[in-house]
């Protein structure tokens, strides 16, 4: 052990720019000979044996001694010179302190520069990136951006600036394409949770097997193919904020019956975890299904539905608001032309009508598709009827605006007749086919042929 110990010794006497030891007193006991070079100390034996403070005032030597904590890559002010230095507790067969040696490493705190350069780099990457994450989990949009001035509009905007006055869960129900999330991002940003995350879930876009791990997060290991380091979930994420639930009505009876103990509780497991993690979350759901209906069919839980439609908003459709149809036009021509580089588009009062006798199953979405396509097949400046009728030309009319009399074959109107029948079938059973095709009567097969003719998709 001795010899190991006088080894060491002698390595870190030659290899570094200066060796220091002092005992469990803080007195120095012993110096290689480059340290009082370094130091301009002339009298190597007389500093033995004297506290390491008389000779080194700003030595942190003693904290070591006392705190048995080391001290990495300092920087030690010695009169105009600065030092990077280590300080290392010393230790006993018993783990006693018995004392601490300081190293100086480099001579000059300059060396480390480059290191210390990358240090605040990654910080300040770090840090970027984690201000980018807090951007993306705010909400874009608030009351302001549901563009309409419709009594339809008008009384949403005034459900929702109550609904964002407290805490209670929100359900949002309306057709696809009508604008459920924004809606919720605006309920958000009006609430005293505006500075914390919105964080949205689409749960028709996620395998049923993965939800809960997506909801919740997992441990590490917790199942094949899972990350080494673990995961959190959405409501970890959305904690102090908005939980955004959409097409509620697509989430399995398993997954139900967890987020309805998460809403009980305020608390939930990770996945392959034991510890249980405490959450403060506002659920806003959406759905574009009847749940009332899912309910009857033993496909959604009542309990659940009624911890979820304690503030019920519904989004209405398209179809029953077509006096919004200018601002909303002229709202989408605006954030089309930017997106697209183009130059300003107007509307004409006959295209703005033809628009006005669809039947919209898509909704304000739909309208945003149309019109993203007209602006791509016309140069002109102002969008005319005909542009119009070349991207809409089988349109169906809008059974909630009165039409013209016109001279329609019967071939026409069983076409339209069978067109509003599909999209509505669509929209009650939230773009599931298979379910739509049962309730038209017809094959899946005959469904995918007719949805392709009318252009549905």
């Amino acid at each position: 052990m001795q010899v190991a110990t006088d080894s060491l010794l002698g390595h870190i006497a030659t290899m570094c720019e200066g060796a220091l030891i002092v005992d469990k007193d803080a007195r120095i006991v012993w110096m290689n000979e480059r340290y009082p070079h370094r130091l301009g100390i002339t009298d190597l034996a007389g500093t033995i044996g004297k506290p390491v403070e008389q000779i080194l005032p700003n030595s942190l030597m003693r904290t070591v001694v006392e705190t048995g904590r080391p001290i990495m890559l300092d920087i030690m002010e010695f009169g105009s010179e600065s030092f990077v230095v280590v300080r290392l507790p010393l230790r006993d067969g018993d783990h006693n302190i018995i004392g601490a040696i300081g190293i100086i490493l480099l001579d000059n705190a300059l060396g480390l520069a480059p290191l210390v350069g990358r240090y605040n780099r990654l910080r300040q990457d770090y840090s970027d990136a984690q201000n980018k994450l807090a951007l993306a989990r705010r909400a874009k949009y608030t009351l302001g951006s549901i563009v309409g001035g419709s009594p339809a509009c008008i009384q949403l905007k005034l459900q929702a600036r109550r609904a964002a006055r407290s805490n209670a869960a929100v359900l949002i129900q309306g057709e696809t394409g009508t604008g459920k999330e924004l809606l919720a991002q605006a309920i958000h940003n009006a609430s005293d949770r505006a500075s914390k995350p919105f964080v949205a879930v689409n749960i028709a876009a996620i395998p049923a097997n993965l939800l809960e791990s997506e909801f919740f997060g997992h441990a590490a290991g917790a199942f094949t193919g899972a990350d080494r380091k673990g995961r959190e979930g959405k409501f970890k994420m959305a904690n102090g904020g908005t939980l955004f639930l959409d097409e509620i009505g697509d989430m399995s009876a398993a997954v139900q019956a967890k987020l309805l103990r998460v809403l009980q509780e305020g608390e939930f497991e990770a996945l392959g975890s034991n510890r249980l993690e405490t959450v403060d979350v506002r659920i806003v759901a959406a759905t574009s299904c009847d749940l009332q209906v899912e309910m009857a069919a033993g496909r959604f839980r009542p309990d659940l539905f009624y911890r979820l439609n304690v503030v019920s908003l519904h989004v209405p459709p398209l179809r029953e608001r077509t006096s919004d149809l200018p601002a909303l036009c002229e709202h989408l021509l605006d954030s089309l032309t930017q997106k697209l580089r183009l130059p300003p588009r107007e509307i004409t009062p006959d295209a703005l009508n033809r628009l006005a006798q669809h039947a919209w199953p898509g909704n304000v979405r739909e309208l945003s598709n149309i019109l993203e396509r007209v602006l791509l097949m016309s140069d002109a400046d102002t969008i005319t009827l005909e542009a119009v009728n070349a991207v809409l030309p089988a349109a169906a009319p809008n059974p909630a605006e009165p039409v013209a009399a016109a001279a329609f074959t019967l071939t026409d109107t069983l076409r339209n007749a069978e067109k509003i029948a599909i999209a509505q079938a669509l929209l009650a059973c939230a773009g599931n086919r298979t379910r739509a095709a049962q309730q038209l009567g017809i094959s899946r097969t005959s469904l995918y042929e007719k949805v392709t003719l009318h252009g549905l998709s």
